[in-house]
C-alpha cells in the first residue's frame, strides 16, 4: 500500500467517525492512534502544542489535563479547529480553543480538579501539521487534591490502561530528563502492556534543565533502557517563556540551536527535536496503519453490514410524510404479529439452535414438566393406606362392615384429585411466562422505536394476563368436574362392569399369541397394583391386615408387608 492510499484512508476514517456521530452511534473500531503517557508536568501538553505550532492547551501547575483529549491533526490549506461536541463550528482563534477545552472539562469534572474518562474530541486542520491522531492523557499523580477522590492514582492508571492496552495504539512515553529514567511512570506503564517494547516510543523532555556535568546521551542513544523504536529528545518552552508569550517558532529555533551546540548531543542533533519527532511519529503511525489495515478492513466491513442491517428497520420511515409514518407503523405491528405466530407455531425463518423457546418450550411444559410435577406429588403408600383405613372405619361407625363403602373410596379419590390443582396451575404460570418472553423477543425489532416497543409489550402482556385468569378458572372447573362425578364404569377403572369379559379377551389373546403357553409373571400384563386391606381374618383373631397386591390378566397375587 502506497502513501497516497494512506493519505486517502485518514479522511475516510474521519468521515466514518462523523457518520457514526451524526447517527448518535459510537464507532466500535479501534483506530490506530498514539497515546501520550507521562507523569504530571512531564511536558506532554507542550509536545503536542509544538506539533500544532499553536498555544491551544490549558497550562498551569498541578493536574491540568483532567480528561482525555483525542487530537486529530489533518494537513490542510486553511488553519482552523473543530470540536465534535460543537459540530459545524470552526475555531480560528486558538485562545478560544483553549477556553472551550477548559469549559468542556469543567462541565463534566467540576471546577475543582476532578477527572473524567469521557474524552474531548478535537480536530485541527493546518498546513503546518502532519496527519496524526494523538491522545493527551492526564498525568500520573500520587496525592489527591481538591475534589479528587482518594484513589485518584488508581483511577488515572485505569483511564490510561483503557487506551494503551489496545494493540492498535502506539505509546508515546514522555519522561523528563532531570529525573532518573528507572523511576519513569510512563515507561513502567508501557512495560506492563508492551513488555517487548514493540509499540513504545520514548520522548525525553527538559534536557536543558539537567544538572551541569550530566547529560542523557546514553538514554538517547538507546543504550540505558533500550526500546525497539528508540528515544527522541525535545526541549520545550519554560513556564516563563509561556507567560512571556514566546513564539513557538522561536522556541523551536532555540531547540535546534541547543542540540547543535551541546557537546553531548551534537552528533545526534539530526535525530533530536520536535520536527524530527513529528516526522518519526507520522512515519511510525503510517507503518502501524499499514500493518493493521487488513484486520481494520475486516472490522470496517463487519461494522458496515451491521449498520446496513439496522438501517433496514428504517427503510419505510420518512418523517416528512405522515402517510408513510402510518404505513410504517402498520407494517411493524403486522411483522410483530407474524413473528409471534411463527415462534409459537414453529415455522420461523431463523431457528434458535441454543435453547428451546416459544411453541417448543410450551410443548415441553405440557409433555415433560407437567408429568414431572405430577410425579413429584406422588403420595406415601403407607400414609395413604392409613387414610383409607381411617375413612372406612369412620364411615362404618360402631358397625363392623363387611364390604368397603363407596363413600370411603370417593373421599380418598377426591382428596387425590384435588392435588392436581397445584401442578396444573403451575403449568399455566410457566406457559404464560414463556408467552411473555416470546413477546419480548418479537419486540426486539421495534427497539429503534422505544415508545412503540414499550406500548406493544404492555398491551400484549396485559391481554395475556387477562387470559391467564380465565384459563386458571377453566382448569379449576375441569378438576371440580372430575371431583363431582367419578365414573367407575370407565374401562380404566379396575372394577368396571366389563372387567371379567375384558380379562377373558386378554387371556385369549395372550394364549393364542404365545401358542398356548403361560407367560412368566415378569411378562404378564399388570392391570393394577397397590395395598389391599382384608378385614376379619379369623373369628378368634379379629382385626384386619394389609397386603401388597398385583392384579394381572392371569392372576391376583398378594404379599405380606415384609415381603412386599
Amino acid at each position: 500500500m502506497g502513501n497516497r492510499e494512506m493519505e486517502e484512508l485518514i479522511p475516510l476514517v474521519n468521515r466514518l467517525q462523523d457518520a457514526f456521530s451524526a447517527l448518535g452511534q459510537t464507532c466500535l473500531l479501534e483506530l490506530p492512534q498514539i497515546a501520550v503517557v507521562g507523569g504530571q508536568s512531564a511536558g506532554k501538553s507542550s509536545v503536542l502544542e509544538n506539533f500544532v505550532g499553536r498555544d491551544f492547551l490549558p497550562r498551569g501547575s498541578g493536574i491540568v489535563t483532567r480528561r482525555p483529549l483525542v487530537l486529530q491533526l489533518v494537513t490542510s490549506k486553511a488553519e482552523y479547529a473543530e470540536f465534535l461536541h460543537c459540530k459545524g463550528k470552526k475555531f480560528t482563534d486558538f485562545d478560544e480553543v483553549r477556553h472551550e477545552i477548559e469549559a468542556e472539562t469543567d462541565r463534566v469534572t467540576g471546577m475543582n480538579k476532578g477527572i473524567s474518562s469521557i474524552p474531548i474530541n478535537l480536530r485541527v486542520y493546518s498546513p503546518h501539521v502532519l496527519n496524526l491522531t494523538l491522545i493527551d492523557l492526564p498525568g500520573i499523580t500520587k496525592v489527591p487534591v481538591g475534589d479528587q477522590p482518594p484513589d485518584i492514582e488508581y483511577q488515572i492508571r485505569e483511564m490510561i490502561m483503557q487506551f494503551i492496552t489496545r494493540e492498535n495504539c502506539l505509546i508515546l512515553a514522555v519522561t523528563p530528563a532531570n529525573t532518573d529514567l528507572a523511576n519513569s511512570d510512563a515507561l513502567k506503564l508501557a512495560k506492563e502492556v508492551d513488555p517487548q517494547g514493540l509499540r513504545t516510543i520514548g520522548v525525553i523532555t527538559k534536557l536543558d534543565l539537567m544538572d551541569e556535568g550530566t547529560d542523557a546521551r546514553d538514554v538517547l542513544e538507546n543504550k540505558l533502557l533500550p526500546l525497539r523504536r528508540g528515544y527522541v529528545g525535545v526541549v520545550n518552552r519554560s513556564q516563563k517563556d509561556i507567560d512571556g508569550k514566546k513564539d513557538i517558532k522561536a522556541a523551536m529555533l532555540a531547540e535546534r540551536k541547543f542540540f547543535l551546540s551541546h557537546p553531548a548531543y551534537r552528533h545526534i542533533a539530526d535525530r533530536m527535536g520536535t520536527p524530527h519527532l513529528q516526522k518519526v511519529l507520522n512515519q511510525q503511525l503510517t507503518n502501524h496503519i499499514r500493518d493493521t489495515l487488513p484486520n481494520f478492513r475486516n472490522k470496517l466491513q463487519g461494522q458496515l453490514l451491521s449498520i446496513e442491517h439496522e438501517v433496514e428497520a428504517y427503510k419505510n420511515f420518512k418523517p416528512e410524510d405522515p402517510t408513510r409514518k402510518t404505513k410504517a407503523l402498520l407494517q411493524m405491528v403486522q411483522q410483530f404479529a407474524v413473528d409471534f405466530e411463527k415462534r409459537i407455531e414453529g415455522s420461523g425463518d431463523q431457528v434458535d439452535t441454543l435453547e428451546l423457546s416459544g411453541g417448543a418450550k410450551i410443548n415441553r411444559i405440557f409433555h415433560e414438566r407437567f408429568p414431572f410435577e405430577i410425579v413429584k406429588m406422588e403420595f406415601n403408600e403407607k400414609e395413604l393406606r392409613r387414610e383409607i383405613s381411617y375413612a372406612i372405619k369412620n364411615i362404618h361407625g360402631i358397625r363392623t362392615g363387611l364390604f368397603t363403602p363407596d363413600m370411603a373410596f370417593e373421599a380418598i379419590v377426591k382428596k387425590q384429585i384435588v392435588k392436581l390443582k397445584g401442578p396444573s396451575l403451575k403449568s399455566v404460570d410457566l406457559v404464560m411466562q414463556e408467552l411473555i418472553n416470546t413477546v419480548k423477543k418479537c419486540t426486539k425489532k421495534l427497539a429503534n422505536f422505544p415508545r412503540l416497543c414499550e406500548e406493544t409489550e404492555r398491551i400484549v402482556a396485559n391481554h395475556i394476563r387477562e387470559r391467564e385468569g380465565k384459563t386458571k378458572d377453566q382448569v379449576l372447573l375441569l378438576i371440580d368436574i372430575q371431583v363431582s362425578y367419578i365414573n367407575t364404569n370407565h374401562e380404566d377403572f379396575i372394577g368396571f362392569a366389563n372387567a371379567q369379559q375384558r380379562s377373558s379377551q386378554v387371556h385369549k389373546k395372550t394364549t393364542i399369541g404365545n401358542q398356548g403357553t403361560n407367560l412368566p409373571p415378569s411378562r404378564q400384563i399388570v392391570i393394577r397394583k397397590g395395598w389391599l386391606t382384608i378385614s376379619n381374618i379369623g373369628i378368634m383373631k379379629g382385626g384386619s391386615k394389609g397386603y401388597w397386591f398385583v392384579l394381572t390378566a392371569e392372576s391376583l397375587s398378594w404379599y405380606k408387608d415384609d415381603e412386599g
